[in-house]
């Protein structure tokens, strides 16, 4: 009997040791927009590339924290030079564009174009951009059509750092909204464009925000909604978030509209005194209800 236990004990254990290593598995992505594919053929292995462009940025839509991977070649044009530089501008939740560059890049002895393309690929070169927890939208642009490139986009989630939160209420006027999730109570607060939600704290802190477009019962399928936040007066981020109604949370006391599912961000505060304001930028949308938490041992926060 206690040897059958002990197995069943190390069987837990090794369940649970998988899920937790197939979490962090990295993830291919695709863009969610512009998709022109190109294969290539590395070692012999085919591998999925996708051009990027100077006209239409492709966008890559990800939950949060982790490491989204970049793997970058060159076109190399039959008559190009022997070494070619090039560069590419990526843009995280609507902030200010970041660049990286490469200089010196030759051909791969390694890797080939279909027949489709009379180029031969650089050698790969890799960008790591690391993302914060909660939903994350960034897009890849080329800043001329001097050169062609191809990108690859792996994603590899990590370990959320422990922080234990605590509901933290926006600066008034405001209106409470009662909603109910897993039988209990959770106040959201209702805001839209001429009303945005406003947060005002002393960083250095991280200020977590949950939002849920409000449904009717007419509107069906994904809803899909942006939000603008300013700080200070200052365009820092824009969210593109996407939502279907919830199954599990209702409203208190309002049985004509249904909640969508909550969308999660983070924004990180930096040191000196805030005023964050959250608006919604779809004219079409109904209104949308949000709801802050910051760090428990977030101290000085000035409100």
């Amino acid at each position: 009997m206690k040897k059958n236990l002990l197995i069943l004990v190390l069987l837990a254990f090794t369940v649970l040791g998988s899920s937790a290593q197939s979490s962090h598995k990295p993830t291919v992505m695709k863009p969610s927009n512009y998709r022109n594919k190109v294969v290539l053929t590395i070692s012999g292995k085919p591998s999925g590339y996708y051009a990027l462009s100077h006209e239409k940025p492709s966008v890559i839509n990800l939950n949060g924290p982790g490491v989204l991977k970049v793997i970058t070649r060159v076109r190399f044009a039959p008559n190009a030079s022997s070494k070619l530089n090039y560069q590419f501008s990526y843009v995280i939740n609507g902030a200010a564009p970041k660049t990286a560059k490469f200089s010196g890049v030759v051909r791969s002895e390694f890797a080939a174009y279909d027949l489709s393309i009379d180029a031969k690929p650089g050698q790969s070169r890799e960008t790591e951009i690391k993302l914060g927890r909660g939903v994350n939208t960034i897009e890849f642009l080329l800043p001329d059509a001097s050169a062609a490139v191809d990108a690859r986009y792996i994603f590899t989630p990590t370990k959320d750092k422990k922080t234990e939160w605590i509901s933290y209420a926006p600066m008034p006027p405001v209106e409470p909204v009662e909603l109910v999730s897993q039988e209990e109570n959770v106040k959201y607060y209702r805001f839209y464009k001429e009303k945005p939600l406003k947060v005002e704290l002393t960083g250095p802190t991280e200020l977590r925000v949950f939002t849920r477009i409000e449904n009717h019962f007419n509107m069906k399928g994904r809803i899909n909604y942006r939000l603008q936040v300013k700080d200070n007066n200052q365009v820092v981020y824009t969210y593109q978030l996407s939502s279907t109604h919830s199954e599990t949370t209702t409203y208190k006391d309002n049985a004509k509209l249904i909640p969508g599912k909550a969308c999660e961000f983070v924004i990180e505060v930096p040191k000196g005194k805030h005023v964050y304001e959250i608006i919604p930028l779809d004219e079409d949308k109904s209104t949308v209800l949000g709801r802050t938490m910051i760090p428990s041992k977030a101290v000085n926060l000035g409100k």
